[in-house]
C-alpha cells in the first residue's frame, strides 16, 4: 500500500461548494486492503461567470464530504465509484470529482438519484459511464480533452451541461436532451453552430472563443435568451431576428467590419444588450450612432447603459447620415447613367466609323444597358473612360433598370468644364445659359464629334462662353494640319489638348509647332500639359514662316480675297492697306481693328477647308483628271487611224498613179470625142 496526501487548487463547482473528499482508490483485483487513499480538503469558488448568471446554480449550494471508493471492475480500464451511506445520506444529489487527474468517467454504481456530476479539471476524452443517471440535471465537464458530445442520450432530465475548455469540434448528439437549459461549449474548436433547433427550452448558449465564421441556424431556438458568442472570426450574423426571447448577445472580439453583416439584428424586438467591442465596426466613427439608430430597443451597448441624450444624437446624426447616402445614392445614379450615355455615344461613334459592325437595336441595348458590364466592345472606344466604370450594389443595380440609355449626346459642366459628347450635344451652345454659368467656364471639352461640325459652332462658343480659354478634343478625327486653321476665329486659346485617341494629327512629328506657328497672335501657353517656350516659338516661326509667305506671295491678290471667305476679307484688306506704313500714321481706329485682327498677311492666308468641300475638290479634280484622260485617249486613236491611213495611201499610190496616167491617155485619145464629151458635161451643169 503507498499511501500518500494532496491538497488541491480551488477549483469550479456549484456555487460556494466546500468538500472534504477522502478517496480509496482500487485499480487491480488486489485484497482489500491494497488501496491508495487520497485526502482532499476543497474550497469551490462560484463559477457563475462560466454559467452567465444561470437560476440554476443556487440550488447547487452546500457543504459537502464524502467517502468515495473507486474499486477495480471488470474492465481494469474503468474503476468504479463508491460512497459510504452516510456521505449518500448527507450528500445524496450532488458528487464533485474535481482535479482527480481522471482520463475516464468511473462507473458510478448505486447513484441513480444524482442531480449534480461534477468532473472539472481532470483529462477526460470520452464521456461514457453516466447513462443509468437518468434525473441528472447538472452535468460539469470543464476543462478535459473531450473531442465528441456522446454518452447523453438517456439523460433526458439535463437541464445544465457544461463543456467549455475541451476539444470539441462539432455539435452533436443533443437529441434527446430537449429539456436544456443552459449549454456551455466555450473554449472549443467548434467552426459551425448546427443540431440545436430542437433545443426549444434553451436559454442561455455560450459559445465564445471557438472557431466560428458567421452565425446562423438558430431557428427553433424560441426561449433563448442570452447567447455568447465573444472572441470568434465571425464576419456576418444571421437568423438571431427569429429569437423571440433574446436579450444578451456577446459579439466582442470578431471580424465584424459593417453593419450590413449584422443588419438583421435591427430586426429583433427582444434585445436588450449587445456588445461589438473589438470589432472593426467598433472602430468607424458612425458606429454608435448607427447602432442605436437602428436598434432603438437597447439599454447597454458594450457593457455600458445607454442614455436619452446619446439616443437623441444618434437620431440627428442618424438623419444627417441618411441624407447623405440620398445623395451619394442620387451622385451614383447619375454617375452610372453618364457612363451609359457614354458608352451609347461610344458605340454610335464606333459604327460611324465603321470601327464595328452594326448590332442590331435589341442586341446593343443589352451590351450598353448592363450596370456591371463596362462594354468593352472588341478594342472600341468604350474601353477608353475606365473612370466611368465602377462595381454597384444591389440598389443601385435595380434603380438603374428603368434608366433610359437611348441618349444619343451628352451635355455636362463640371465646376469650369464644359464637357459635350455626341454631335447633338453642340445644340446644346444654343440655349439660354445663365451668366454665372457661363462666366465660370473655362474648358470645353469635345469628344466623339467630328471636327468639322464643331468648326460650324465656334462662333457660338466665342460667344456663349467668353471666358473658354482650355480646348480638349478627343475622338474628333482630326487628320490634317489645315484643320488647326479653324481655331484662328476664336477670341482666345491659352491652353490646347489634342488626345491621340481618334486623333492621327497628333502622329505628325511637327503638328505642335504648327499650331503655334498659325495661332501665334493667341500667345498660347500649353500645348497637351506642356509650357510653350520662346524656343517653340522661334523654331514654329522657322519651319513653317518662309513657306507660309512663299504660299501667300505667289497668289494674287483677288484670289486670297475669294480664298479668305467674307468674315476675313475686312480683316485681310485692313492687313493690305496697313502694310508698309510707319507706326505714327496708324490711327487710333485702325490700331483698334490690328488688336482684333492680331494676324499677319502670310498665317491669314492659311484658311480652314471643310472635310466636304476638300472632298468636293478631290472629286472634281478626279473628274477633271477623267476627262482629259478619255479626251487625250481620242486624239491619240484619231492620229493612229489618221497614220494607219498615210501608211496605206503610200503603198497603193505608185499603181494608182499608173492607173490614172493610163485613164487619161485612153480618154483623150480620140480628141474630138473627148471635146464633145467635154461639152456635154458642161451643158449638163447647167
Amino acid at each position: 500500500m503507498i499511501p500518500g496526501k494532496y491538497r488541491s487548487v480551488s477549483g469550479r463547482a456549484a456555487n460556494n461548494v466546500n468538500c472534504g473528499l477522502h478517496l480509496v482508490i482500487q485499480t487491480s483485483s488486489l485484497p482489500e486492503k491494497s488501496k491508495v487513499e487520497f485526502k482532499l480538503n476543497k474550497e469551490m469558488p462560484s463559477f457563475s461567470g462560466r454559467l452567465l448568471q444561470h437560476d440554476l446554480e443556487r440550488n447547487y449550494s452546500s457543504r459537502q464530504g464524502d467517502h468515495i471508493h473507486l474499486a477495480s471492475s471488470s474492465m481494469p480500464s474503468f474503476p468504479i465509484l463508491q460512497r459510504s451511506s452516510e456521505e449518500k445520506i448527507l450528500y445524496s444529489d450532488r458528487l464533485t470529482l474535481e482535479r482527480q487527474k481522471l482520463t475516464v468517467c468511473p462507473i458510478i454504481d448505486g447513484e441513480e438519484h444524482l442531480r449534480l456530476l461534477n468532473f472539472q479539471h481532470n483529462f477526460i476524452t470520452r464521456i461514457q459511464n453516466i447513462s443509468n443517471l437518468q434525473r441528472l440535471i447538472f452535468l460539469d465537464l470543464y476543462d478535459n480533452q473531450i473531442e465528441e458530445i456522446s454518452g447523453l442520450s438517456t439523460l433526458r432530465s439535463l437541464r445544465v451541461l457544461l463543456l467549455g475548455k475541451n476539444r470539441i469540434k462539432r455539435i452533436s448528439n443533443l437529441e434527446n436532451l430537449k429539456s436544456l437549459d443552459v449549454l456551455d461549449l466555450h473554449g472549443n474548436q467548434i467552426t459551425k453552430i448546427e443540431n440545436v433547433s430542437h433545443l426549444c427550452d434553451l436559454r442561455v448558449l455560450n459559445l465564445a472563443r471557438n472557431l466560428l465564421s458567421h452565425v446562423d441556424n438558430l431557428n427553433g431556438l424560441d426561449s433563448l435568451t442570452e447567447l455568447n458568442l465573444r472572441h470568434n472570426q465571425i464576419t456576418f450574423v444571421r437568423d438571431v431576428d427569429n429569437l423571440p426571447c433574446l436579450q444578451r448577445l456577446f459579439l466582442s472580439f470578431n471580424n465584424i467590419s459593417t453593419f450590413e453583416s449584422v443588419c438583421c439584428l435591427a430586426d429583433s424586438s427582444s434585445l436588450s444588450d449587445i456588445t461589438f467591442d473589438g470589432n472593426p465596426i467598433a472602430q468607424e466613427s458612425w458606429y454608435k450612432h448607427t447602432i442605436l439608430q437602428n436598434m432603438m430597443q437597447l439599454r447597454q451597448l458594450d457593457m455600458k447603459r445607454v442614455t436619452e441624450e446619446e439616443r437623441r444624437i444618434a437620431s440627428v446624426v442618424a438623419k444627417k447620415e441618411e441624407e447623405k447616402k440620398r445623395e451619394s445614392h442620387k451622385q451614383s445614379l447619375l454617375k452610372e447613367k453618364k457612363r451609359l450615355t457614354i458608352n451609347n455615344v461610344a458605340r454610335k461613334w464606333d459604327l460611324q466609323q465603321n470601327r464595328i459592325p452594326n448590332i442590331a437595336p435589341n442586341q446593343d441595348r443589352k451590351v450598353s444597358d448592363s450596370p456591371q458590364d463596362p462594354s468593352q466592345l472588341h478594342g472600341s472606344t468604350v474601353s477608353a473612360f475606365p473612370e466611368e466604370t465602377g462595381s454597384l450594389d444591389s440598389g443601385l443595380s435595380n434603380a438603374l433598370q428603368g434608366l433610359s440609355v437611348t441618349d444619343t449626346h451628352l451635355v455636362e459642366v463640371d465646376g469650369d468644364t464644359l464637357s459635350l459628347y455626341g454631335s447633338g450635344a453642340l445644340e446644346s451652345l444654343d440655349r439660354n445659359w445663365s451668366v454665372q454659368t457661363a462666366g465660370m467656364v473655362t474648358t470645353v471639352s469635345f469628344t466623339f464629334i467630328e471636327f468639322d461640325e464643331i468648326v460650324q459652332v465656334l462662333p457660338k462658343l466665342k460667344i456663349k462662353f467668353p471666358n473658354s480659354l482650355h480646348l480638349k478634343f478627343k475622338e474628333t478625327n482630326l487628320v490634317m494640319l489645315q484643320q488647326f486653321n479653324a481655331l484662328a476665329q476664336l477670341r482666345r486659346v491659352d491652353q490646347l489638348t489634342i488626345d491621340p485617341q481618334g486623333n492621327p494629327v497628333v502622329n505628325f512629328t511637327l503638328w505642335k509647332y504648327y499650331v503655334l506657328f498659325r495661332l501665334s497672335h493667341f500667345s498660347m501657353q500649353k500645348i497637351n500639359g506642356t509650357e510653350v517656350t520662346q524656343n517653340d516659338m522661334i523654331m514654329a516661326e522657322r519651319l513653317f514662316g518662309i513657306l507660309a509667305h512663299v504660299a501667300s506671295s505667289e497668289l494674287p491678290q483677288y484670289r486670297l480675297i475669294s480664298i479668305l471667305g467674307d468674315v476675313r476679307k475686312k480683316q485681310f484688306r485692313y492687313l493690305l492697306e496697313t502694310k508698309g506704313k510707319k507706326p505714327g500714321l496708324v490711327n487710333e481706329e485702325n490700331s483698334d481693328s490690328k488688336r482684333l485682327v492680331g494676324e499677319n498677311t502670310n498665317r491669314a492666308t492659311l484658311n480652314y477647308t471643310t472635310r466636304d468641300f476638300y472632298n468636293e475638290r478631290l472629286e472634281e479634280i478626279k473628274e477633271k483628271k477623267r476627262f482629259c484622260k478619255m479626251y487625250m485617249e481620242d486624239l491619240v486613236k484619231e492620229a493612229t487611224e489618221i497614220n494607219m491611213k498615210n501608211e496605206a495611201l503610200q503603198k497603193l499610190w505608185p499603181q494608182m498613179f499608173i492607173e490614172l496616167v493610163r485613164d487619161a491617155v485612153i480618154e483623150i485619145r480620140n480628141k474630138n470625142a473627148y471635146m464633145k464629151l467635154c461639152l456635154q458635161q458642161i451643158t449638163d451643169q447647167k
